[in-house]
């Protein structure tokens, strides 16, 4: 029958299919990143851009809508965490690697980066087009950012310059401190820097990824208990914005001081080694 026939090309298109084609399961985690990064966006316009620009007052919705796109970030920060320890235990497709850059691109570069752009238009004392310089600013970074990622090798567990997921949790925290606006506008271009910097950060394996998981969930708890008005929620969230920005200058310190002393390490043994 034509229907059986049809079915049975099917079949045989999907056995034929590319290897390169198929999606494992490390890239439907890679594509709810991304999935994550477009609702940040979406969150961001029709919860607080569009009520500033229609005239709307209420403040509780564009702290609701605020508190959803960085929540959606954290998501997307998840996805991306998870996603690179299921393809090292299991497989990723040829097209994972940039699967990943992409998806990270708009939830890690495009996400905050339009964040910035709105704070600057919403913000009293906020000035638009600097903010859109500022806003360019993050997004170019964390385009160089990965860029270099694919074209540089470092040495096992470690990053050159802050990573995007991180960088872009900075981005918006610093947003969310709601410091005046050249000093918001000096740390977010600090924060960009860092991104493209040759300063080292350690890759989240281990301990080390199940702190940062920990990190986010608690993020995410005081993002709702901010959203919700809750008692002392504004004190929380801002204890938590202060606490991410002093872990992005003070994790390279101790990537640093491991480098130091395995140089002094070195230099002991080579000391030890040309003695009679």
């Amino acid at each position: 029958m034509p229907e059986a026939e049809e079915r049975s090309g099917l079949a045989d298109d999907a056995e034929e299919m590319p290897l390169s084609l198929r999606l494992s399961i490390a890239d439907t985690l890679t594509l709810g990143n991304a999935t994550c990064g477009f609702m940040a966006v979406y969150f961001t316009t029709t919860g607080i851009l569009i009520p500033h620009l229609t005239g709307s007052q209420e403040s509780g919705m564009a702290r609701h809508s605020a508190a959803t796109a960085v929540i959606l970030m954290l998501c997307a920060a998840v996805f991306d965490l998870f996603d690179g320890l299921v393809a090292r235990k299991l497989r990723s497709s040829p097209m994972g690697a940039e699967l990943d850059n992409l998806s990270d691109l708009i939830s890690f570069g495009l996400a905050p980066a339009y964040f910035v752009l709105v704070y600057g238009m919403v913000a009293d004392d906020a000035h638009q087009r600097v903010a859109a310089v500022g806003a360019i600013v993050v997004l170019l970074a964390v385009v160089l950012r990965l860029a270099r990622f694919s074209c540089v090798t470092m040495k096992d567990g470690m990053f050159q310059g802050m990573p995007s997921p991180f960088g872009a949790l900075t981005v918006v925290s610093i947003v969310l401190l709601e410091l005046p606006f050249f000093a918001t506008l000096l740390a977010i271009i600090g924060t960009a820097w860092l991104m493209v910097s040759r300063v080292e950060y350690p890759k989240p394996r281990g301990r080390l990824a199940v702190a940062m998981l920990s990190w986010i969930v608690l993020s995410m708890g005081l993002l709702t208990a901010w959203a919700f008005d809750a008692p002392g929620g504004q004190l929380l969230l801002q204890t938590g914005c202060s606490l991410q920005l002093v872990l992005g200058a003070v994790i390279p310190l101790f990537a640093t001081a491991r480098r130091v002393n395995n140089f002094r390490d070195n230099r002991r043994e080579a000391r030890a080694a040309q003695l009679p």
